[in-house]
């Protein structure tokens, strides 16, 4: 057990400081408060017309739905504009999408080419078993020929 006294020690270091000597720091006046300093309390200066076109400029119109074949064609579009020494962004631009869009586009079509690579592999495989199959005759008969000249059978 601890003694009494170490105890009554153990709560006077824990206990806060007095009022008196706590420092407090100066609040910094806030940046819109920097930039204008005739404006008070957030009042608005700007015009209306400054106001009604910036109203314009964030009313989106509603988002455009691409079919399959419209986004293979937007993207062969930017591709041959690409390899036309363009930059992407001029590609895109003139394709009338975002840069987010094309890269989300690209990589939604990436996978259907591995689906062209699995049927090739496909088509290999069958190809190699009738080549096998093949050489597996051309093999029994030359066996069988060996065979009747030496006199085997």
């Amino acid at each position: 057990m601890a003694n009494p006294p170490d105890a009554e020690s153990v709560e006077t270091a824990t206990e806060p400081a007095p009022r008196g000597t706590e420092t407090k720091k100066k609040s910094s006046p806030s940046r819109e408060a920097k930039a204008a300093p005739g404006r008070k309390n957030g009042a608005n200066t700007a015009s209306p017309a400054k106001e009604a076109t910036a109203t314009a400029a964030a009313v989106r119109s509603p988002r455009k739905v691409y079919s399959g074949k419209e986004r293979a064609q937007k993207l062969a579009q930017i591709e041959t504009s690409i390899s036309g020494s363009a930059t992407l962004k001029s590609a895109v631009k003139q394709a009338g999408i975002s840069e987010q869009t094309y890269y989300h586009w690209k990589k939604a079509a990436a996978p259907t080419s591995d689906g062209d690579d699995l049927k090739d592999l496909l088509a290999l495989e069958q190809e190699n078993k009738r080549l096998k199959s093949l050489l597996a005759e051309r093999l029994r008969r030359e066996n069988a020929e060996l065979k009747t000249k030496l006199g085997l059978q």
